[in-house]
């Protein structure tokens, strides 16, 4: 089940910390090699990548770490094109990046919310543009798109520029998926919920004033489970819908947020 032996998948922004909590693309990529895939990694922190390929190859899998700002065009061609050049194809792409910046409707400001649509959704246009007439070629492959329940209600959190974006990033997907189902090559998203991963550190800042374990403590009792989510439960969906399992299932989202989305409030 869930078998990637001798695939290659490409995953953008693979970094992450040595210790708990791990980053979504970070435990993306371990299992992934787990399940027998060759892992292409990139990211814009060499040291943060370099320690999830070791953690991949000290479990005995094989990672190849690539330095690229997935926001650059030109970078992520080269990155696509490299992994060509190593393999001659691309079985799974997975675009993960993306990071929420405050915004509020009356504070918008032009180049900073063009810098977040070109994280958070641009730079999987641009990889999977990169990517699909390998795909192609190659008779076929999946994309995996992360996206967050934030693209489908609103959080408690002034950051609509990422909210719009991770919402675009959906529709993207849906269509995408669609006119590219002729060719084999699948598309979906898994948005995840309040997630404990690194990225929880920065958001304290952001909006809790610094906060740590008060904003931790709020995420868990945000969750009708009574605690966040972890990378691990973001890597289990990817995988199953980048897997041959999933081979029907394409144009959809599936929620990791333990029903987040299906309450009242938030």
């Amino acid at each position: 089940m869930l078998s990637m032996k001798d695939k290659v998948i490409a995953i953008s922004g693979i970094g992450g910390p040595e210790t708990e909590p791990l980053g979504n693309g970070q435990q993306i990529a371990r299992l992934f090699a787990r399940q027998g895939g060759i892992i292409e990694g990139s990211d814009l922190n060499e040291a943060a990548g370099r320690l999830t390929c070791s953690q991949i190859e000290a479990e005995g899998g094989t990672c190849h770490l690539s330095l690229c700002d997935a926001t650059d065009e030109t970078q992520v061609n080269n990155w696509i094109d490299e992994i060509i050049s190593r393999h001659g194809k691309i079985d799974v792409l997975v675009n993960n990046v993306g990071q929420s910046e405050r915004m509020s409707p009356e504070d918008v400001e032009q180049s900073a919310w063009q810098q977040q649509f070109a994280l958070n959704l641009d730079s999987a246009v641009m990889a999977s543009k990169a990517a699909i007439p390998h795909m192609k070629a190659n008779g076929g492959g999946a994309i995996v798109n992360i996206s967050s329940i934030a693209g489908i209600r609103h959080l408690g959190k002034p950051q609509i520029a990422y909210n719009a974006a991770k919402a675009a990033m959906i529709q993207y997907s849906r269509s995408s998926a669609i006119l590219l189902a002729k060719d084999k090559i699948r598309m979906n998203c898994v948005l995840p919920g309040l997630m404990f991963t690194p990225m929880v550190e920065r958001m304290a800042q952001k909006y809790a004033g610094g906060d740590y374990d008060g904003f931790v403590k709020m995420r868990h009792n945000q969750s009708p489970s009574g605690a966040m989510g972890l990378a691990q439960d973001v890597a289990n969906a990817v995988v199953f819908l980048a897997s041959d399992e999933a081979r029907y299932i394409t144009g959809t989202e599936l929620l990791v947020d333990a029903g987040v989305t299906a309450t009242i409030a938030i």
